[in-house]
């Protein structure tokens, strides 16, 4: 390698829809040091993601395929982790790891992967299940290092394989994008809501994970304690029609706006009063930590990575995972406790200013590409 030539990175994940993996690539993109790095990326879909890297300057690429272990792209990612003359490859995600790890190591290149929470989880099939993490083993065999988002990923990990060497580099919040002091257009406004109406914010995929059934279900017992509340669903995903479905069931037409996904998550946030996350299993949740950020009072499930971030009556509340009665009992108890909400908000804030911010999270993983570059 050329003496005192930057460093090309790689990163890749499975698709280009934002979310929370995508998201962590688009701040560790933009918050390496370019003195120093050239950042890649390469996505296995088109979407808001790759425009948003274009728009900023970023080489981005697409080869399509929408499965994990594809061995008909193999080749020509091999191609084009030679053409673009990578030296180190970072994969985010099983999908994206089954389908890069034969091109990298074929050409000698050092794989790190990060795994932004594992493939396998309870309510699979059980032969899926297997599979899974036959395959998780597998894959975290093959890299040189293995990133986990949270304490809690990293034991499962060891509980499950056995041996799993790994480090902690839990995901970090851009202050400047997400600042609660800055001025946004006013999403409220702009969605008919009254300022007398306090405003629950669900923003996230909408899958069997995040659970927007039993957010609705969880909203629905609450309207009837504290009617004056809307609900906020911004997402897309596979479960959407159900929660459309749900919320027709629930007479819940008049009390909840759903909206696709948008590029302007802070100003949406803004507009929230109360941020929900009923999550059936997380890494470490990115939209938890930018609400944090905004200064939300937060409500989330009891679940692995996110107990990490927040706890419970401090920084926000806990309640259990498909639990609707107590979701319902949290967004009372705060929509009509100001004060604590208050209070929440602000240990919120002080939670990711000290703790959780893009910029300590991307000099610990530059360490890595530095060590593996130089060895």
């Amino acid at each position: 390698m050329e003496q005192g030539r930057k460093i090309r990175v790689l990163e890749t994940i499975r698709q280009g829809k934002i979310g929370g993996g995508e998201s962590h690539v688009l701040d560790l993109v933009k918050s390496m040091d370019s003195e120093l790095f050239e950042p890649v990326v390469l996505s296995f879909t088109d979407g808001p993601m790759v425009q948003a890297l274009t728009a900023i300057g970023i080489p981005v690429f697409v080869i399509a395929s929408e499965k994990a272990f594809d061995i008909s792209i193999w080749k020509k990612v091999r191609q084009f982790l030679a053409d673009q003359k990578i030296d180190i490859v970072h994969v985010h995600g099983t999908r994206a790891n089954t389908n890069v790890m034969w091109a990298a190591r074929r050409l000698g290149l050092p794989l790190i992967y990060t795994i932004h929470g594992w493939s396998f989880h309870d309510g699979l099939n059980p032969l899926i299940k297997r599979a899974r993490i036959a395959a998780e083993k597998f894959i975290t065999r093959k890299a040189q290092v293995n990133i986990c988002v949270s304490d809690s990923n990293r034991e499962t990990g060891i509980k499950t394989f056995g041996r799993f060497d790994s480090v902690v580099i839990k995901n970090g919040v851009n202050p400047v994008k997400f600042n609660p002091g800055a001025e946004y257009p006013d999403v409220k406004a702009a969605y008919g809501i009254t300022a007398d109406q306090l405003v629950i914010g669900y923003i996230a995929r909408m899958t069997l994970q995040k659970d927007p059934v039993g957010m609705l279900e969880g909203f629905s017992l609450a309207l009837k304690q504290y009617p004056q509340m809307k609900l906020l669903m911004i997402g897309e995903g596979e479960l959407k029609d159900a929660a459309l479905e749900a919320a027709r069931r629930l007479n819940l037409t008049d009390h909840v706006i759903f909206d696709n996904f948008r590029q302007d998550v802070p100003a949406v946030l803004k507009g929230v009063d109360i941020y929900c996350l009923p999550s059936l299993w997380e890494g470490f949740p990115i939209g938890v930590l930018e609400a944090m950020a905004m200064g939300k009072a937060v409500i989330a499930s009891d679940v692995d990575g996110t107990r990490e971030a927040v706890q419970d009556g401090d920084n926000g509340l806990l309640v259990p995972a498909k639990n609707s009665e107590t979701l319902a009992a949290a967004i009372v108890k705060l929509a009509k406790d100001q004060t604590l909400r208050g209070q929440l908000q602000q240990r919120a804030m002080d939670t990711i200013r000290s703790k959780y911010t893009v910029s300590g999270m991307t000099r610990q993983i530059e360490k890595i590409y530095q060590q593996l570059y130089h060895n």
